[in-house]
């Protein structure tokens, strides 16, 4: 609702071409908050808006807008203007944006950047997309390793205005390679001692990313290390540039969005989910959705296999959504729990005979408690919910031995539901594939399948006995 209250003031700002207004609007808020008042405003009236802020607080506000809008703004605005708005953006962010403006556009724009700014984005751009490289800015504080404390915090002043974060900076020798780390701490905590060499004080002992290692690993080096920021060498251990925590924020978002799409049967979505087609939006369900349809038509021949044995025992008919779906949430909870582990770092597809003891253990211990009370709905339902025999219009029920069958085949698929749910994930992940494509959707129909010819089997077996 707040959002709405300064559009009508903007608007009538715009109109009169109050430069001295714009500007103390984008100079008062946090930039954050600039870009929230407005999204009402169409990519035209917002260009007009930051134009009037100084130019670094502009690419600042600029960075907060949505994707679409600054696409839209650097296509629609002069070539010079839309120049100099990218070059100020940090370049990482740069190289992000331009790799969805037109390419006619971009082509424009590339001859007017200056060189270094123009081969830092083209350096990135060779990277493959969801690398640590093209995820990196190259803008990091470098400090030689033959500097004192004194001429080190000098170099840092310089330097500050032009680096995302100056908290860490990476101490390299002539040729770029990364000797060690000094935190902007360490230096101000050893200011009365200002000729002190900071090879004296620097970790040697730096974590670093290569340019080539993907996003996911880097994001979990950062979780894991509780870093503000990470290097990114390459193979000779040179230092190419920084991954920010911001940037590992969005990375982590990005893949918890990817896999929460995974995990009910829905292709990751390029865009947001307002902002995707409904052509694009129903293609990438409808495909997976149709993936799923011709899965679950084999519970139907599993049925078709055993129709002889359900007109015998048709009581058997009343069990079987409840054997099924016990199978399925129970794969769903084990599938669902290994693959977080692995998204946090605390499973490897190594530990895969842990967790099939593990799921082993917790299958019995489950399938136990649910065969108990299986059991007891087994009796109490087949004696209040008699079924007519169709060929004498006798009146059908299991005995108590024949009631078994339902709580050994609630045991069995829920030890079935927890191993595949278990272990699949780490099949995929071992294969190289994402391990949420084997998740709730996938486990159920597989668990589904297991589970009647489970019934059935065992149904079978009773009947005989009992028989």
């Amino acid at each position: 609702m707040i959002n709405t209250l300064y559009l009508p003031e903007l608007r009538e700002m715009l109109v009169d071409n109050d430069q001295e207004g714009l500007r103390d609007f984008c100079a008062v808020l946090h930039p954050a908050r600039v870009a929230e008042f407005m999204e009402g405003l169409s990519a035209e009236e917002t260009w007009g808006v930051i134009n009037a802020a100084d130019p670094d607080k502009r690419a600042e506000i600029f960075g907060y807008l949505a994707d679409e809008k600054q696409v839209r703004i650097v296509e629609t605005t002069g070539r010079a203007e839309a120049t100099q708005l990218v070059v100020d953006l940090p370049a990482d962010d740069r190289a992000d944006l331009l790799s969805d403006v037109d390419e006619q556009v971009v082509e424009e724009i590339l001859p007017l950047m200056p060189q270094e700014d123009r081969r830092e984005l083209l350096r990135i751009w060779e990277y493959p997309e969801g690398s640590a490289g093209a995820l990196m800015t190259t803008e990091v504080a470098r400090l030689s390793e033959s500097l004192t404390v004194r001429e080190a915090m000098e170099t840092i002043c310089r330097k500050a205005t032009s680096h995302e974060t100056v908290y860490y900076n990476y101490i390299v020798d002539s040729e770029d390679h990364l000797r060690g780390l000094i935190s902007a701490r360490q230096l101000i905590t050893h200011f009365l001692e200002p000729d002190k060499p900071i090879t004296d004080l620097m970790q040697r002992d730096v974590v670093s990313v290569l340019a080539t290692d993907d996003q996911e690993l880097v994001a979990e080096k950062v979780a894991k290390y509780d870093f503000i920021a990470i290097p990114v060498v390459d193979h000779q251990h040179r230092l190419l540039g920084i991954i920010t925590h911001d940037d590992i924020i969005d990375v982590m978002r990005e893949e918890a969005t990817e896999d929460a799409h995974l995990s009910v049967g829905v292709g990751p979505l390029d865009q947001g989910y307002l902002e995707t087609h409904w052509y694009a939006l129903a293609w990438k369900r409808g495909v997976w959705l149709t993936v799923l349809f011709f899965g679950a038509l084999l519970t139907i021949f599993a049925l078709h296999s055993y129709e002889t044995s359900l007109n015998a025992a048709p009581w058997l008919v009343l069990f079987l959504p409840l054997v099924i779906s016990s199978g399925g949430n129970t794969g769903n909870q084990s599938a669902t729990l290994v693959i977080t582990a692995m998204t946090n770092g605390e499973l490897k597809v190594t530990d895969w005979l842990r967790v099939m003891r593990r799921e082993l253990v917790m299958g019995l211990c489950l399938g136990g408690l649910l065969a108990m009370f299986g059991y007891l709905c087994a009796l109490i339902v087949s004696h209040f919910s008699g079924l007519v025999d169709p060929i004498d219009g006798g009146i059908v029920l299991p005995t108590a031995l024949e009631a078994t069958v339902v709580p050994i085949t609630l045991l069995c698929v829920a030890l079935c539901g927890a191993l595949c749910g278990g272990l699949l994930p780490l099949l995929f992940k071992g294969m190289g594939l994402d391990p949420a494509l084997m998740s709730n959707p996938f486990v159920a129909g597989i668990v589904d399948i297991a589970g009647i010819v489970i019934y059935m089997t065992v149904a079978l077996s009773m009947l005989q006995v009992a028989g």
